[in-house]
């Protein structure tokens, strides 16, 4: 089963951007101490884990938790930079911690969902990212549709991929990602049509990469557009001339 991924690890987000259970957030009149300290050190490790700076992060992690061993977010990123490290055990334990601490924590429950697709046990991956949906309250629904969507896909469950992944261009259209492995899931089951749309919307934008050149390419000339397949060669020859997919059109392998 093909895998359509256009920098997916963006889907794997750090938590702390979002308020996911709590209907009305801590303000500084109201945080303890303790959770002050926990979560500006967490604020200092978000930046160094977005920056690249994994084992700074692990470090400021590591100091949250001394704060506040109860803080369910500080579990949450840590289990995010043990999966950049390729340590499943360590992330696994940090995403079980978290969810021990706040079961309904919807940040955690997409990370953690993101992490068992990564391992390959989709029926939980999915039951987990159903469950980050089901807070009304919780902002990040876009990804986690997007995330759930792929992972379908990943499972074999076409259908339910793209209700997952129409419902995240429905709540963020302008994201690549999505529009992206939508469009590809549309090609897949053969809706040549309704790929055109989402992939030419994409290709039209600066977003527009080697990847989703050829892809514009497979579908235009699936439906038979041969003016615009060379157009859009010639762009990728242009751009994107190094590329494996200008040497994949070059030996005509368009079923790759």
């Amino acid at each position: 089963m093909a895998v359509f991924v256009l920098q997916l690890a963006g889907c794997a987000s750090a938590p702390g951007a979002e308020t996911s259970v709590s209907a009305e957030p801590l303000t500084e009149s109201d945080e303890p101490e303790v959770r002050k300290r926990a979560r500006l050190r967490l604020e200092l490790a978000s930046g160094y884990f977005e920056n690249g700076q994994t084992k700074v992060a692990l470090d400021e992690i590591k100091q949250s938790l001394a704060a506040d061993p109860s803080y369910a977010p500080a579990y949450v990123l840590r289990g995010l930079v043990y999966m950049r490290l390729n340590d499943a055990r360590l992330a696994e334990e940090s995403f079980q911690r978290a969810l021990q601490i706040s079961p309904r924590d919807s940040d955690a429950l997409h990370n953690y969902g993101w992490f068992a697709c990564q391992e390959g046990r989709y029926p939980q991956a999915v039951d987990l990212f159903t469950k980050a949906l089901a807070n009304p309250l919780y902002g990040g629904q876009a990804k986690t549709f997007m995330a759930k969507g792929v992972c379908q896909v990943r499972q074999g469950n076409l259908a339910e991929a793209e209700t997952s992944l129409a419902r995240s261009y429905e709540l963020d259209a302008g994201n690549p990602i999505t529009g992206y492995n939508l469009a590809a899931l549309l090609f897949q089951r053969g809706d040549y049509s309704r790929a055109q749309f989402y992939i030419r919307r994409l290709n039209n934008s600066e977003l527009a990469n080697a990847e989703t050149f050829w892809l514009g390419i497979k579908v235009e000339r699936r439906l038979k557009n041969a003016d615009s397949v060379d157009q859009l060669a010639q762009q990728l020859a242009k751009r994107f001339p190094q590329s494996r997919e200008w040497a994949a059109f070059q030996r005509g392998a368009f079923d790759e």
